[in-house]
């Protein structure tokens, strides 16, 4: 496996009164592509920066492989970053933009010019080595900034919110190839984002920010489907969260009593005692939408009635928010599998029933930050 592990035990970092990394300790695995996924202000570039030797933590260590590199300068780490901003030379060529840092290094020119060619194929952008900065597109120039950043065989590369200036299209296209690109250079990437699909969709595993502390570490099924608290299951996606109190427990079903609902039956294989304070959450596309009650449903669903409040039509999907009688407002999502002739057979105002599996809810505790 090539790259480093990267290891951060009991970071902190304080600018002046103000404390942005709480504590914070996680382990990147060597070939890792691992998300930093956070809103504004969690901390996560700072993290970063830390990492790359930008900025040094005010307390705890990081560690490439068995070496803890807080004191070497960032040109002795074997890291490299890509910027939002791409960061390129404007008076130089694509190519040589992308030949710099082996220019710095006195790289015989045969060598340099092999090696330039490779890394344009690479990023797709052969045929465009003569153009300046000026001259490319956005996603061009994030293009050539991971090529300059890849051309020193860094063990680990850094990656700040890369694609954040590109337009939705563009990010995706770039994010996929992206995604290529560490498949076939297999060193470690680190990327901060504050955009959950980016994250979900190409890591390996993801840890999730706020405030300065990481809530939770796991591949992005586990990070969707079961969130540790309140703040993850809201952030990542859509929920719906309920507010109650365990009341059964009978093996790996409970039952909680919420002031939205009444009784909701889960199920969970995390441990929560009867008198537990709990939330409930459900993920929208998780819940059946019907104009009848459902009929036959095992004893483990959860049936409610409600109003339609209002109905969004996106293509291939129908997303409605409904009351129900105690005014909850349920977030619901029902995706079109098959040609509607008539249209979305529910409406505006129409008295619905929401039913979902007690498999596919799951319990969370409150953020507590």
């Amino acid at each position: 496996m090539k790259g480093s592990e990267v290891r951060v035990e009991n970071v902190e970092k304080k600018f002046g009164e103000f404390n942005a990394l709480k504590n914070v300790s996680l382990t990147i695995r060597k070939g890792e592509f691992f998300s930093l996924l956070g809103p504004s202000g969690c901390g996560k570039t700072t993290l970063l920066r830390i990492i790359a030797g930008f900025e040094d933590p005010s307390a705890g260590i990081v560690c490439l492989d068995e070496d803890n590199v807080v004191p070497l300068p960032p040109d002795r780490r074997h890291v490299n970053t890509v910027f939002q901003n791409y960061a390129l030379f404007p008076h130089l060529t694509v190519f040589e933009n992308i030949a710099f840092p082996l220019r710095l290094k006195k790289v015989p020119l045969a060598q340099i010019k092999d090696k330039v060619f490779r890394y344009l194929e690479l990023v797709q952008l052969k045929g465009q080595e003569r153009k300046k900065p000026n001259q490319l597109s956005g996603g061009q120039k994030q293009r050539v900034a991971i090529a300059r950043a890849l051309i020193n065989e860094p063990s680990v590369l850094l990656l700040d919110e890369p694609l954040s200036a590109l337009d939705a299209k563009l990010r995706q296209q770039l994010l996929m190839d992206l995604d290529l690109i560490h498949d076939e250079v297999g060193i470690t990437f680190i990327y901060v984002t504050h955009d959950q699909s980016e994250a979900l969709s190409v890591s390996d595993r993801v840890a999730v920010m706020s405030e300065g502390r990481v809530l939770q570490i796991g591949t992005p099924y586990e990070i969707y489907e079961a969130p540790a608290d309140t703040f993850v299951a809201q952030f990542i996606g859509e929920t719906n969260l309920l507010k109650g109190t365990i009341t059964v427990r009978d093996g790996r079903f409970y039952t909680i009593d919420t002031l939205d609902m009444g009784p909701v039956m889960v199920t969970t294989d995390r441990a929560f005692e009867v008198g537990d304070e709990v939330v409930h959450a459900i993920r929208p596309e998780k819940i059946a939408i019907t104009k009848q009650r459902p009929e036959n449903l095992p004893p483990d669903w959860n049936v409610v009635k409600g109003k339609v409040f209002e109905s969004i039509y996106s293509g291939f999907q129908s997303r409605f928010d409904v009351d129900n009688a105690a005014g909850y407002r349920f977030k619901v999502y029902k995706q079109h599998e098959s040609y509607l002739e008539m249209g979305p057979e529910i409406k505006w105002t129409d008295e619905v029933w929401l039913s979902w599996d007690a498999d596919d809810g799951y319990l969370v505790e409150s953020t507590r930050l």
